[in-house]
């Protein structure tokens, strides 16, 4: 190769370089195009789309990553993130809506048919068939929590890839309300051992499982970084069948302060909260740029008294006095700033159980009197828990419910917990006294007295979060002929015979019926994704 001589070398590396300078400044070196002409001839590539996160604030972080381990808002709410039901209600009206199932039709007097969704992917890649519904279905029927709500329902029987059968051993006419607690889980993926050599269906509460830890759903979010109690984020699942929501990823982080959380929305370091405490309702309603959508709300809120730990709440008028002492209207008013409902009962207005001769009760003389006509005239100890960040202002309203007792001389040690710690406590029943709220999973009020009434049976799950041990007989005949009754006069009759048994019996204390709220940047359509089961749709959300 000969080379050039070493002035012309570098004539050559200067004209180089000037035509590279020249093409950098559009200048138009050794070019007669005007600089506006070649501007145009290049233009500047389109910007990528901006990934829409939400930042979202919640009271308390889910307990799990299981949909089946804990029967509770929190852990329905991550269901419909990360999951998809086979029938849901619709926000507004509370019709059922196509899911995974597009649709469904009656054969028979037990048996309910579902043609299955096609072309469904779990966040695995696997393929969402009729296996997955079925495998679902077995669990369900195994879970301490769910196995009373699915105890009707015999089997799921195959009918082809995409179609399937629900059969229940009696005719029952709430299965499409079940239908809405069917979120299939992924059956080749939880199916097999660990790498612990553990089985990867396991449903445990209180230590590890695969399922507790690992996620494959079919819902809009995956979960793809998660430290318990601190920050979850939740990806856009690209394969998601339903394109309604622009959300591309969700930021969640629990704030158990009411204040705290209340802050965080007001300076935009966050976009939406839920709950929005009583005392903070006027103030984001009258924040510009912010959007609070309410609504009455059928969450009962009770205290449950637990005889069997402690004889003085076995007695019959020691109960009775506990329930006149208690100002519902009293709570609500200063407590709850009239954002709540004064309950005597469980089946709010519009249920089928609703009686609307058993109002709250509060009458003190009566209380004092009953207390001293019973086995305790002077008083006795018990112990108590109650969430701190699981219902609106839960340890205030546990904390009044003391000083109320203490005026029968009953003296109560309190102890309140984040609801992570809650539930076992709860389960665990190891206190005298215990709160718990519930919202009727089949819209129903049958499903209140199936879970909080019953006779405690860890073969069936009925009771299962009867932690007072309450029981009579009659209260679960009735309760199970209401199930499998057509005629809705006849049915209503047993519903509100329930109720009443209850309230003469004081079987628990209803304090209140729960309202909802929720806040959020107002450039949202929040109020098209809430409803009064308090499971916000976040894969429809669309920010603008």
């Amino acid at each position: 190769m000969k080379l050039l001589p070493k002035k012309s070398a570098s004539t050559f590396s200067l004209f180089i370089v000037a035509t590279a300078l020249c093409a950098m400044l559009l200048a138009g070196c050794g070019n007669d195009q005007p600089k506006e002409q070649a501007q145009q001839a290049a233009p500047e590539a389109p910007a990528a789309p901006q990934k829409v996160t939400l930042k979202l604030a919640i009271d308390a972080d889910p307990v799990s990553l299981d949909p089946h381990v804990q029967l509770s808002g929190g852990m329905l709410q991550l269901s419909h993130m990360v999951f998809d039901p086979l029938v849901r209600y619709d926000s507004k009206d509370m019709h059922f809506v196509p899911r995974l199932a597009e649709r469904w039709e009656r054969i028979d007097d037990l048996t309910m048919r579902f043609f299955l969704r096609k072309g469904v992917k779990f966040h695995s890649g696997n393929e969402f068939t009729a296996e997955d519904v079925a495998f679902t279905l077995e669990r369900l029927k195994k879970s301490e929590d769910y196995k009373g709500l699915f105890e009707p329902f015999v089997s799921a029987n195959i009918v082809d890839p995409y179609t399937i059968d629900l059969i229940t051993a009696k005719p029952y006419g709430l299965v499409l309300n079940m239908a809405t607690y069917i979120f299939p889980m992924d059956k080749q993926f939880y199916t097999g051992t660990d790498d612990k050599g553990l089985e990867k269906d396991r449903i445990v509460k209180t230590d590890y499982s695969f399922a507790n830890e690992n996620e494959s759903g079919t819902g809009p979010f995956a979960v793809t970084s998660r430290e318990q109690g601190v920050r979850t984020v939740f990806t856009r699942f690209a394969d998601y069948w339903d394109k309604s929501g622009n959300v591309d990823e969700i930021i969640l982080t629990p704030i158990k302060n009411d204040a705290t959380r209340v802050a965080a929305l007001l300076s935009g370091d966050v976009d939406f909260i839920l709950p929005v405490p009583p005392q903070d309702l006027d103030r984001i309603g009258n924040t510009q740029g912010l959007k609070l959508i309410t609504m009455s709300g059928t969450r009962i809120i009770t205290m449950q008294l637990n005889g069997e730990r402690n004889p003085a709440l076995k007695d019959p008028k020691v109960r009775l006095a506990m329930d006149y002492a208690y100002d519902n209207h009293g709570v609500v008013e200063k407590i709850m700033n009239n954002f709540a409902t004064a309950a005597g009962q469980m089946s709010p207005d519009g249920y089928m159980g609703h009686n609307p001769e058993l109002t709250p009760r509060f009458d003190m003389e009566k209380a004092q009197a009953l207390m001293a006509e019973s086995s305790f005239p002077n008083g006795f100890e018990a112990t108590m828990i109650a969430p701190n960040n699981r219902y609106v202002n839960d340890a205030k309203i546990a904390e009044a419910f003391v000083s109320m007792m203490s005026r029968l001389n009953i003296k109560i040690s309190l102890k309140t917990m984040p609801k992570a710690q809650y539930w076992d406590e709860f389960d665990a029943q190891v206190a005298d006294i215990q709160m718990i709220g519930w919202h009727a999973d089949t819209e129903d009020s049958g499903n209140f007295y199936e879970f909080l009434s019953m006779c405690r049976n860890a073969e069936t799950g009925y009771g299962q979060y009867n932690s007072g041990n309450y029981c009579n007989p009659r209260v679960d005949e009735l309760t199970l002929a209401a199930q499998t009754e057509t005629d809705l006069d006849k049915r209503a009759a047993m519903l509100q015979e329930v109720e009443k048994i209850q309230y003469d019996e004081a079987g628990y204390i209803p304090l209140h019926w729960q309202n909802l709220s929720w806040a959020s940047k107002s450039n949202m359509n929040t109020e098209e994704i809430v409803n009064v089961m308090d499971f916000p749709y976040f894969g429809d959300l669309i920010v603008e």
